[in-house]
């Protein structure tokens, strides 16, 4: 895509419903910038605000349009923890940095619904908690443990026994669960495109349909080219995740050799009867179980439940999902009757896997920094929505000279996926193998 192509968005249910977006320029000519931040998903716009705050000119270089990656094309849930990861097993991994992450982590939620307070952005965001269920009786013992590990960092969780967790989700297939009360969800491209806004408010410069092509430290510089043009500046923002070969495979390849791009598919129903719909998740929490073939669901604000699946075969895309996804809402909700979608869509969730034979086990975010004044992360590991704008905080104060000792920023090293393109091709068919470990009790 060259910096003057049009942008062609998903047909979302979000790229349906969110306010547009503003209209930005493209890259021409050499520019001059205290910080660059390369991306305008969550977390770039997060630095990007951040920065502008702390009254530091900040130039955001974008390869579409705020929101077109993962930002805008996931579900939407607002969850405060990682992906099968306790607090205690950060801190085995980095220690004081870690302790730190867990505190930005626990409070990542209420910081993004308290931003989209702030700055009053019209993101549909709704902080009904978050809960997860789980689905076998063995499992409660997770559901125990996350919530003990929770609580010693006073997390605001609490254990549910089932006939709690039936009452709040709406349905009898779960045997107890936790929740969090700090989470909930939103339309994610509304809130990615109210971010760029806020951001433009506060003087930051965004570029958009713009791919960097390199980025290279010269001298005391960082100088981030285009097709088109170049941005130097002192410090510098890498906020690419997933996408971070899409448009550019020579970016920074050996960030991107880290992180596995897995599709993930979501689905919208066509909306459902006020009747009905009281008696699904009645209270509007996010849901998200124990399966690693993953039973989520959470309302937007027309009363579609937005869900979703993972595609069986390489190149299905989510044609071979709407009956299996279908039946499953009607195992869990027989009122829904027959169940249609409206919109079925998809987008890369940064996946980095900590052992290469076990691609099922989520890993953990990779941090790092990439020079003097450069950072960056990637391995959201399907938790990018509520710690993205948490760490664009961290990270726009690291490009300010904060020390990194006080930041919630565990770096790591740079470690390549060993067979990432394999794995990238193979991910589909290990929906077989999640099935069977969901089938096993603990």
């Amino acid at each position: 895509m060259s910096s003057s192509a049009s942008v062609t968005w998903p047909p979302s249910l979000w790229a349906a419903t969110a306010p547009a977006g503003p209209v930005l320029p493209a890259l021409e000519g050499e520019v001059q910038a205290d910080v660059v931040v390369i991306g305008a998903g969550f977390t770039g716009l997060s630095t990007a605000i951040h920065l502008r705050e702390a009254g530091v000119e900040v130039t955001v270089v974008e390869a579409a349009e705020p929101g077109w990656g993962a930002s805008g094309r996931n579900n939407g849930q607002v969850i405060p923890t990682l992906a099968g990861h306790d607090p205690s097993a950060m801190v085995a991994r980095h220690g004081e940095a870690g302790e730190r992450f867990n505190a930005v982590l626990r409070d990542s939620a209420q910081y993004l619904f308290d931003t989209v307070r702030k700055y009053d952005i019209a993101a549909e965001a709704e902080q009904a908690g978050w809960v997860q269920p789980v689905h076998s009786p063995g499992r409660f013992r997770l559901a125990e443990q996350r919530v003990r590990e929770w609580s010693t960092i006073d997390a605001p969780v609490e254990l549910l026994d089932r006939a709690t967790t039936a009452q709040m989700t709406g349905s009898e297939a779960w045997y107890g669960g936790f929740w969090n009360r700090s989470g909930g969800h939103i339309n994610p491209l509304a809130l990615a495109r109210g971010l760029a806004e806020v951001a433009l408010k506060r003087g930051a410069v965004i570029f958009a349909r713009s791919p960097v092509a390199s980025m290279t430290r010269q001298g005391d510089r960082w100088r981030v080219k285009t097709a088109r043009g170049s941005v130097t500046a002192r410090a510098l923002v890498l906020a690419t995740n997933a996408y971070t070969d899409e448009f550019e495979s020579g970016l920074a390849p050996e960030i991107a050799a880290e992180v596995v791009p897995v599709l993930s598919w979501q689905m919208a129903t066509q909306p459902i009867s006020d009747n009905i719909a009281k008696t699904i998740i009645p209270g509007r929490q996010a849901m998200s179980d124990t399966h690693r073939e993953l039973y989520f669901a959470r309302w937007d604000a027309r009363n579609r439940l937005v869900t979703g699946g993972a595609a069986v075969f390489p190149g299905a895309g989510g044609t071979n999902l709407r009956g299996p996804v279908a039946e499953r809402l009607k195992r869990l909700w027989p009122q829904l009757g027959e169940v249609s979608f409206d919109y079925v869509w998809s987008g890369y969730v940064g996946m980095t896997p900590d052992d290469v034979l076990k691609p099922q086990v989520p890993g953990y975010p990779r941090i790092h920094q990439l020079g003097p004044n450069g950072f960056g992360w990637v391995g959201c590991n399907g938790r990018a929505v509520a710690l993205s704008i948490s760490l664009g905080r961290e990270l726009a104060l690291a490009t300010q000279g904060v020390p990194l000792r006080t930041l919630g920023l565990p770096l790591s090293q740079l470690k390549a996926q060993p067979m990432r393109g394999l794995i990238r091709k193979i991910a589909p068919l290990a929906l077989p193998l999640y099935r069977s470990l969901d089938a096993r009790e603990i």
